[in-house]
């Protein structure tokens, strides 16, 4: 049995029948309950004992926010299993197996990341993942600086067709640049500079969308460089460029994520702002100096609500150690 508190929200499905995504009485398994069924699921899949259990919970994470709702349910079941069942995995294949069921299960096509951080996380620290040899690097956060978060109130429209768009796009973009760069794999194969001297290869909107992918790759390797060195304005900076990206040439994000961004960086404090996320709705996340974090919260709310006649829910918050049983 599963009851989401902060959904008001119950559901009983039986462990035998996962496969039919049905609960005790046959009706369809409702979308917040696959989540945990599919971790079930899975690591039944691979030949793991699982216990029925009855489970309250609650999350603070809101949902559709592009804040990885969905991998923090995932991750915190399936660290619960674990220990229940007394059986051993490494924080990487925990995290696979949330991802795959997340693909296979709930039919969402998610990529490692956000079950990796859940898994993952250290406390004060991001942490850098290399999706292609799965290495994985803790990198120390600024000490004095927080990280505010600032949800724009709306909710995540991204269809499919605009997600498959965009994916489309930058395997054109590798397709056509291959003839002339015969190793590359990725668009994170591709520098700046072949880019660049490929622009009449491209069709202009492919030439935008792998744009913006070459150019936060390598802002990813300027940002590691920049935390090593407890820059923190440095990397506000580049949070800046990467929200500039996502606005203009991969076209994620929306008057409200702008909004907020545009106002965040006018109050004292604030060294970087972005959205984050998959982008057409959801937050922003924001680097604030200490000391004027309450400051920063009230005014961003004030002058968001003035400016959209919406209201932004904000919050600070730290990184903290990967999900563990207590």
């Amino acid at each position: 049995s599963l009851h989401a508190l902060d959904l008001k929200a119950s559901c009983q499905f039986s462990l035998d029948s996962l496969e039919q995504k049905k609960d005790i009485e046959g009706a369809d398994l409702p979308v917040w309950a696959q989540y945990p069924a599919g971790v079930a699921w899975i690591f039944m899949n691979h030949g793991l004992e699982i216990r029925g259990v009855d489970v309250e919970y609650f999350s603070t994470i809101p949902m559709g926010s592009g804040l990885s709702s969905s991998a923090a349910v995932e991750v915190g079941f399936a660290v619960m299993w674990q220990a229940l069942a007394g059986w051993k995995l490494d924080r990487l294949t925990l995290a696979q197996f949330c991802q795959e069921a997340e693909n296979r299960y709930v039919g969402v096509n998610c990529g490692l990341m956000d079950q990796f951080a859940c898994a993952n996380g250290v406390k004060d620290h991001a942490v850098l993942l290399d999706t292609r040899t799965l290495e994985s690097t803790p990198v120390p956060l600024p000490e004095d600086a927080a990280i505010v978060i600032a949800d724009s109130g709306v909710r995540r429209v991204l269809s499919d067709s605009s997600y498959n768009e965009r994916r489309s796009d930058c395997e054109t973009a590798v397709r056509l640049l291959k003839p002339g760069y015969p190793g590359i794999r990725s668009l994170r194969d591709v520098t700046p500079t072949q880019l660049d001297a490929s622009r009449d290869l491209l069709p202009a909107v492919v030439y935008k969308r792998a744009r913006h992918v070459v150019t936060e790759v390598a802002r990813v390797q300027e940002a590691l460089g920049r935390l090593q060195n407890n820059d923190a304005r440095g990397f506000g900076e580049l949070m800046l460029e990467t929200h500039a990206s996502l606005r203009d040439d991969y076209e994620v994000s929306t008057p409200e994520l702008d909004a907020l961004v545009e106002i965040a960086m006018e109050l004292p404090g604030c060294l970087g702002a972005r959205l984050t996320g998959a982008g057409f709705g959801g937050c922003t996340v924001n680097l604030v100096q200490n000391r004027n974090v309450p400051g920063f919260i009230r005014k961003l709310k004030k002058s968001y609500l003035a400016r959209t006649g919406k209201k932004a829910e904000v919050f600070a918050c730290h990184a903290t150690q990967g999900a563990i049983v207590k």
